[in-house]
């Protein structure tokens, strides 16, 4: 292998993010969601429909990654990245073009592009850790960080930069919303066929330079041990992978859907003292409480990218259970007192800051744990059955905040999100404590 000339494995990485910046169009969800339940807006939407768009955009992003990851060998991660960039990217521009009911957004922005999503996302991880295994941490935080700090860039430049394209577009004839759902539309397709130029395997028997994989059963002997699907879910320790991904990214994954329903209805009400419309500086204090969620937002946003690279490589210096256990119990504290934080402009942003870091951490500590446990050589087929954790903690999480919000529906104050926060908060301290009793699997 030495005399063979072999692609630089950092290119993986640039490919990498430049794809996942692109898939994390699914995070910039809450931005269209104040236009499409606003009373007086064209869409009308209640909360519970926004909340099912993008649950459905999580839930066959999970799903068709299953079917991804099985595939990912027959198929080649390239065609494989290239086929979710084009589905993503029709999915959106169909949107744009005949989405004018909750119908319509729920097939072809959820189903049509949570599947596209879910066909590419696998592809950097798989491919990463086999140029990588001496820095999986680091390099699966890298693969997806692309993915969080993608959901800023799309929330910024339709929410704000430049008086936001939500508000200054017009294609077509469209409004704003369809309009910026065919230009996404364009762009991720673009954005993902370009990365998936450099998705290709290392060459059989290649190893980084200096580095000597561990002996089987040594202490640091990680991923040595390759379980197929099958083999990986008879053990105990996919259960409570899976179980604690479910209850730590329910709360990330709430918080995205409702930050900027949350935060208008908390610092609107901590300022006014009551969400009446009819008091005359209702209007301008809600535009105001618009103006900082978005800053929260998109916080969260970047945060979510940081998170994904610092916890991957805190967990390589750390190990991952104690780090996933960290990210899970920091996270549920923070999510107890989200309602409170949530009256203060500072402390409002803060807690998004903190909630983004430690969601981001489960794309970078989930994957890595899936190498560790079940083998660097199958992460692409077993994590998809991992990742599924996710598709349901994306319907669990929205849809808790979007039912107790539809119920308070014409209360005077934000109180109907306290109980869907405290929730996610106790779930997601139990799944610290479950990974807490994990230890690596041992073969038959």
């Amino acid at each position: 292998m030495e005399n063979k000339k072999v692609m630089n494995r950092w290119l993986v990485v640039v490919g990498a993010i430049l794809i996942q910046l692109a898939l994390g169009a699914i995070y910039a969800w809450s931005v269209f969601t104040p236009k499409l339940t606003a009373v007086d807006g064209s869409y009308q939407f209640t909360a519970g429909q926004a909340a099912w768009v993008f649950s459905a955009g999580l839930f066959f992003f999970a799903l068709v990654m299953i079917w991804a990851g099985r595939k990912l060998a027959s198929i080649g991660p390239q065609k494989l990245a290239m086929a979710g960039g084009i589905v993503l990217g029709i999915g959106y521009i169909l949107a744009g073009f005949i989405g004018n009911s909750f119908a319509a957004q729920l097939i072809l922005i959820g189903i049509v592009g949570g599947s596209g999503i879910g066909l590419a996302y696998v592809v950097p991880i798989a491919v990463g850790v086999k140029w990588f295994p001496d820095r999986k941490g680091m390099l699966t935080g890298l693969a997806v960080a692309g993915f969080g700090f993608g959901a800023t860039i799309w929330v910024k430049w339709a929410g704000s930069w430049g008086g936001g394209l939500l508000n200054n577009l017009e294609l077509f004839g469209l409004d704003g919303v369809r309009s910026v759902f065919v230009l996404y539309g364009i762009i991720f397709a673009a954005m993902v066929l370009l990365g998936s130029l450099v998705m290709k395997d290392p060459p059989e028997g290649w190893l980084p330079k200096g580095y000597t994989p561990p002996e089987s059963g040594a202490a640091k002997a990680t991923g040595q041990l390759n379980f197929d699907s099958n083999e990986m879910m008879k053990t105990p320790q996919y259960y409570m992978l899976f179980i604690t991904f479910v209850f730590s990214a329910l709360a990330g994954l709430m918080v995205i859907y409702c930050i900027k329903l949350f935060g208008i209805d908390a610092l609107t009400y901590s300022k006014l003292g009551s969400l009446d419309i009819a008091n005359p500086d209702y209007e301008s204090t809600k535009d105001w409480a618009s103006a900082i969620a978005g800053t929260a937002m998109a916080t969260y946003a970047i945060l979510n990218g940081l998170g994904r690279i610092i916890w991957g490589v805190v967990s390589d210096k750390i190990g991952r259970k104690i780090s996933i256990f960290l990210m899970c119990l920091l996270q549920g504290i923070i999510m107890l007192f989200l309602y409170q934080l949530g009256s203060g402009t500072v402390t409002f942003i803060i807690a998004a800051a903190i909630i983004g870091f430690n969601f981001g951490g489960n794309f970078a500590l989930f994957p890595a744990a899936t190498a560790d446990f079940f083998g660097n050589k199958t992460v692409g087929k077993n994590y998809g059955l991992v990742f599924f954790a996710y598709g349901i903690a994306g319907i669990v999480g929205p849809q808790l905040a979007g039912v107790f919000k539809d119920a308070a529906k014409g209360a005077n104050d934000p109180s109907a999100w306290l109980t869907p926060f405290i929730i996610a908060g106790i779930a997601c301290i139990l799944g610290a404590f479950i990974i807490l009793l994990s230890k690596p699997p041992k073969k038959a």
